[in-house]
């Protein structure tokens, strides 16, 4: 039997229909992974050396098989836990690990501080931070207490919700941007929002959309809604919303909008493109749009 950190343990009941019990392996006492190890149980959330006998299995996470497994005297120990990130692959967090480093970091804590906060060891919160991983119960339940959140926040609970139901700011701060940081913010989106004039009434519609020297351009269909923005007058946004960190911003552009006809003009479009249009079908229709006005909002923490 062998095992990596964040490993679950998996005891079965010798009789039948009878419960079992698992646990995360938190602490590892031979560099080779073989017990025994130390064991972080759901049922309790206390820390036990385990010696695993022939009903007890390791549920493994996806760990390449030649990556070493660092020993018992290479981590630290916090609370009767140890626990350390594997430097054998590069970092590819889970969706957990991103929503715990987020909520820490907005919340201005060292991984020293949370870690101490759920009695487990700094390094094991690296390794939840930075690795795909499926902690226990228990664990989201200490890091919650910690960073002063829920379970169900951690696990990604009202991530479907509308946009802006996160948390605000404690003392928040609304500021104007300039036009370059505009520009700047505008160059990083693949989707806007374009607000047209129609026969039935004003009209505004996400489209994905590349920037284009000093123009900004989408791909339509003929007839359709977004392409009535040619020749008239249109307004073009872009926004971006934190939930996590109750922060976010916001650009306004409003300018002429013109049919992009060039065979040249087309196909620099169409090879710069970033991302074909979400809607799918045929939508070779260029429609450009040059700001007259550009403007932006910023919404932060407030300078202490």
């Amino acid at each position: 039997m062998r095992a990596h950190l964040g490993d679950q343990l998996v005891i079965e009941s010798p009789a039948t229909g009878g419960a079992r019990r698992d646990g995360e392996i938190v602490g590892l006492h031979h560099a080779d992974g073989t017990p025994p190890y130390d064991v972080r149980w759901s049922d309790t959330d206390e820390v036990t050396m385990v010696f695993p006998g022939p009903d007890a299995h390791v549920r493994h996470l996806e760990h390449p098989s030649a990556a070493p497994v660092p020993s018992r005297e290479d981590v630290e120990s916090v609370g009767g836990t140890s626990g350390t990130p594997r430097p054998d692959r590069a970092p590819s967090p889970g969706d957990i690990g991103r929503r715990v480093a987020a909520e820490r970091e907005r919340q201005g804590l060292t991984r020293a501080t949370v870690a101490g906060r759920a009695a487990m060891a700094p390094q094991y919160l690296a390794y939840l931070e930075e690795r795909p991983a499926d902690p226990s119960l228990g664990t989201l339940t200490r890091l919650a207490g910690a960073l002063g959140t829920s379970v169900e926040a951690l696990r990604g609970g009202g991530v479907d919700l509308p946009s802006g139901q996160g948390q605000a700011l404690l003392h928040p701060e609304l500021r104007e941007l300039g036009a370059e940081e505009c520009r700047a913010l505008l160059s990083t989106h693949g989707v806007g929002r374009v607000a047209v004039t129609t026969p039935d009434g004003p009209a505004v519609l996400p489209v994905n959309y590349e920037v284009a020297g000093d123009e900004i351009a989408f791909r339509t269909a003929p007839g359709s809604v977004p392409a009535a923005a040619v020749g008239s007058e249109v307004a073009f946004e872009v926004d971006h919303l934190d939930e996590t960190a109750g922060e976010g911003w916001s650009v306004l552009a409003v300018g002429p909008a013109r049919h992009v006809t060039g065979t040249d003009a087309v196909r620099r479009l169409a090879d710069g493109a970033h991302t074909e249009p979400w809607a799918g079908g045929e939508r070779e229709m260029w429609v450009s749009i040059r700001p007259e006005r550009l403007t932006g909002r910023r919404i932060g923490p407030a300078p202490q």
